[in-house]
């Protein structure tokens, strides 16, 4: 079984914040393979199907994004799940808005939810697909800035954004971590080959 998780905040006043992408991407991932994420456990709103023949299960931590490690440890756990089936979607400031990254193992980059998992998992060699969000250009505010909401220009691309990240996950599971960066690593109009892990979350 995979494990596929999605990170973000929960409650209706964060659901349109850009910390949020990793929800809206599982909610996409979910809808195109018709998985209800609707039962309750491991601190999370979870649920199981199948993309391809495989059989996964679908885990929004319900923890709050600092501690969602706590969230994925029980689940990954109770499902013996190894490290190498365990895939996490998760918003990105380093890449610019809709840029998507395939990354397998590798640090945190300061990621919050990302620092908690290593740390309850003790390994960081687990399958990140990091979905682009931009960043602001004063430092001091990124913790302001991913609790924001999207842009109306933004809300109109996350349909396709969510969906990229939704193909990907698909990729990774049907075809292998290789041929899913081969094919869907994704790269915005105005995102620079040079931009890489600078700021902290």
């Amino acid at each position: 079984m995979k494990l596929i998780v999605g990170l973000g905040n929960p409650g209706f006043k964060y659901l349109t914040t850009r910390h949020n992408i990793g929800f809206l991407a599982l909610d996409k991932i979910a809808h195109n393979h018709d998985i209800s994420i609707t039962v309750k456990g491991f601190d999370a709103c979870f649920g199981k199907g199948k993309i391809g023949d495989i059989p996964v299960l679908l885990l929004k931590p319900q923890t709050f994004m600092n501690v969602s490690g706590i969230s994925v440890k029980k689940s990954a756990d109770y499902f013996k799940i190894d490290l190498a089936d365990l895939i996490v979607v998760h918003d990105d400031i380093d890449l610019s808005f809709g840029t998507l990254r395939i990354k397998s193992g590798g640090g945190h980059a300061g990621h919050k939810g990302l620092i908690s998992i290593i740390e309850h998992l003790q390994s960081s060699e687990f399958v990140r697909v990091r979905i682009g969000i931009g960043k602001p250009s004063d430092k001091s505010t990124v913790e302001k800035f991913v609790l924001e909401t999207f842009n109306y220009d933004e809300m109109n691309l996350l349909s396709f954004i969510t969906m990229t990240a939704s193909n990907a996950v698909r990729a990774i599971i049907v075809s292998g971590i290789q041929a899913a960066m081969n094919h869907h690593n994704y790269r915005a109009p105005n995102q620079s080959a040079k931009e890489d892990d600078t700021i902290s979350q």
